[in-house]
């Protein structure tokens, strides 16, 4: 596959640096290369730290769940994983919008409406989050978006049919290793040819995962609320992950 050949440009630093991954161009316009990063960020980077082994679970795991979802009708981003910590994955135009799903209320849902964390809801729910760090990705409503030009109608129906058949694969797999999925974020961008594609990354950075028997936090809320045994909690994911992937 000639886009599996794709390598960096020795002398190329980053073409852009997040949170938790480095994005690089390869020799390849249609391809980049995406490094994952141990760096730990919570409340809009107002609390940082490092979790140890972060970044080899969170590309890891997220490739074997973009390949579990290409199985199931998803198209991913998702070309190749070269090592531990390295994919690559194909270059799209990103959507400014965050996608969250949530099916028990939790975290700042939980907090914004006062509920009980861990609150079963009636069914999923769809929230839309404006990519602006320098505005805390502020939630947004449906009319936001189209009207302010962040995605067509079109483009925004496309992203909830992906985002609920994300939810409905993830949720059934996880289940079999005793895993709740109680709410994830998940970012869209566009190819050339104008397909809405998944993208980003599917992790304990992104996800929350409770045990289901013991409800224990197996995600980045231990980091957020400084809980103990982080590296322990993505470890475990990660085995579960695998277990459930070979089935």
């Amino acid at each position: 596959m000639e886009q599996e050949s794709a390598k960096l440009t020795a002398q190329d630093g980053p073409m852009y640096e997040g949170k938790a991954k480095r994005v690089y161009k390869t020799d390849d316009d249609g391809i980049y290369m995406v490094s994952y990063k141990d760096d730990a960020t919570a409340f809009n980077g107002q609390k940082r730290g490092t979790i140890s082994g972060k970044g080899i679970v969170n590309n890891q795991m997220s490739n074997l769940f973009f390949q579990l979802l290409e199985q199931n009708g998803v198209p991913t981003h998702f070309v190749k994983e070269l090592n531990e910590r390295e994919t690559l994955v194909r270059a799209l135009t990103m959507l400014p919008v965050e996608v969250v799903i949530r099916n028990l209320a939790a975290g700042s849902m939980a907090a914004r409406l006062g509920l009980e964390e861990g609150m079963p809801l009636s069914r999923p729910i769809v929230e839309y989050y404006y990519k602006r760090d320098d505005l805390g990705d502020p939630l947004v409503t449906v009319d936001h978006i189209e009207v302010l030009g962040m995605a067509t109608p079109e483009d925004l129906a496309q992203v909830q049919r992906l985002a609920l058949r994300v939810n409905e694969v993830l949720s059934e797999t996880l289940r079999k290793v005793d895993v709740i999925l109680v709410d994830f974020k998940l970012e869209f961008g566009k190819t050339k040819d104008g397909r809405i594609v998944l993208a980003d990354e599917i992790s304990p950075d992104t996800c929350r995962y409770w045990d289901a028997n013991t409800k224990e936090k197996l995600d980045k809320d231990r980091f957020r609320r400084d809980l103990g045994g982080v590296e322990d909690a993505y470890a475990e994911m990660m085995r579960r992950v695998k277990e459930v992937t070979r089935l």
